[in-house]
């Protein structure tokens, strides 16, 4: 159904980007309506237009009982998992984190490879400082600094990582089982995070 069919468009589209892009369903239908050819440059000129406009936005909390953070491959300053965890950081701060926590295991491994403190990082966090603060704020604290090729390296491993040995097998295995017994595509950490996103959130696995 050409209706059912645009509404799931667009939902992707708002997954894909991470926010909803377009004012209202009629916008939508007007970038839907241009040629396939030109909605590339069409979705580039609504994400420029939307991050010149929003570009503070990103200092404030995501309701988390509401909403997924950031998927595990958006990067920020090329390194993946970061929105991810200033998201959750942001949430756990005004509670509002629902089943998401900060420092996990995942961020664990961000903050050893910049070589800092989950606390001293919550506390930047605090003070309101939006992403481009507390990026700078890392480049700036960091012990050791990384250069573009380690950051780059370190952000196609963590998008690629999946379990390797029998126990983080069976592990992944229990919690992908439990979402879909038919997704032989979800292979990865990060695909497995963006399946339990979409599906925390009511979409179908």
């Amino acid at each position: 159904h050409p209706r059912r069919m645009q509404g799931l468009i667009q939902r992707e589209v708002s997954l894909f980007v991470g926010e909803d892009y377009f004012e209202n369903s009629k916008d939508f239908a007007l970038w839907l309506s241009t040629s396939p050819r030109k909605r590339p440059l069409a979705l580039l000129g609504a994400l420029r237009l939307n991050h010149h406009l929003n570009k503070e936005t990103m200092k404030q909390s995501i309701d988390l009982t509401q909403r997924a953070p950031r998927a595990a491959r958006v990067t920020l300053g090329a390194y993946a998992l970061l929105p991810r965890m200033l998201d959750k950081c942001r949430a756990e701060l005004e509670g509002k984190n629902g089943e998401y926590h900060y420092d996990c295991p995942l961020d664990k491994r961000l903050l050893e490879f910049i070589g800092l403190d989950a606390g001293a990082l919550k506390a930047e966090v605090a003070k309101g400082k939006g992403d481009s603060e507390i990026l700078e704020w890392i480049g700036a604290e960091m012990p050791i600094k990384r250069t573009p090729w380690e950051i780059a390296a370190w952000t196609n491993y963590q998008n690629s990582r999946g379990p390797t040995d029998f126990e983080s097998r069976e592990f992944f295995n229990g919690l992908l089982g439990a979402l879909s017994k038919t997704r032989t595509d979800i292979v990865t950490w990060a695909d497995l995070l963006d399946l339990d996103d979409y599906v925390t959130f009511g979409g179908k696995a």
